[in-house]
C-alpha cells in the first residue's frame, strides 16, 4: 500500500440509521433491514464530486463485535461496537498490498470516506448507503462480492 495504513484506516465510525439493534431506517416501522450480520458488497462511492465504481472485491461485514472486509485491494479487520444506531469501528488492521492504480485510488477514497467521522446508514430494498458529514456516499448491496 502506498499510503500509510494507520493514517487512512484509523478508527472508523459508522452510524446506522436511527433504530436499535444494528438496523437502519428504511422507511415505515417494520420495514427496517439489518445492517449487522450481513455481507455488504460495495457497489460504488461518490466522494469529492467524483463517482467511482468499486472493484468487485470491495465489501464489509459487521458482526459479533468485529468488522471485516476488503477496501478494494487490501483486506481489513477491526473491532466493532454496536450501540443502538451507532457502530464504532476501531483498532483497524489491514494488509499492505499494492494493486493497479485505479484500485488503489478507490481504496484511498473509500478508506477516507469511512474515516472522516460518523456515517449515516440507510437501507432500502437490499441496498445500503453510508453518507458522511461532507455528503460523500458509499453505495452497497446485500451479498458477498462476486
Amino acid at each position: 500500500m502506498t499510503l500509510t495504513a494507520a493514517a487512512v484506516l484509523v478508527p472508523l465510525t459508522l452510524a446506522c440509521g436511527s433504530s436499535q439493534g444494528g438496523q437502519a431506517d428504511s422507511g415505515p416501522p417494520g420495514a427496517r433491514q439489518p445492517v449487522t450480520g450481513v455481507d455488504w458488497r460495495v457497489d460504488g462511492l461518490t466522494a469529492d464530486g467524483t463517482t467511482r465504481q468499486a472493484p468487485t472485491t470491495a465489501h464489509i461485514r459487521i458482526a459479533d463485535g468485529l468488522a471485516a472486509g476488503n477496501l478494494g485491494c487490501n483486506q481489513f479487520s477491526a473491532r466493532a461496537t454496536v450501540r443502538g444506531d451507532r457502530i464504532t469501528i476501531g483498532d483497524v488492521r489491514a494488509t499492505k498490498m499494492a494493486c493497479a492504480p485505479e484500485r488503489m485510488d478507490f481504496e484511498r477514497a473509500f478508506a477516507r470516506t469511512l474515516t472522516t467521522g460518523t456515517l449515516t446508514a440507510r437501507t432500502d430494498d437490499g441496498k445500503l448507503t453510508l453518507t458522511d458529514g461532507d455528503g460523500d456516499v458509499v453505495h452497497l448491496s446485500r451479498g458477498a462480492p462476486e
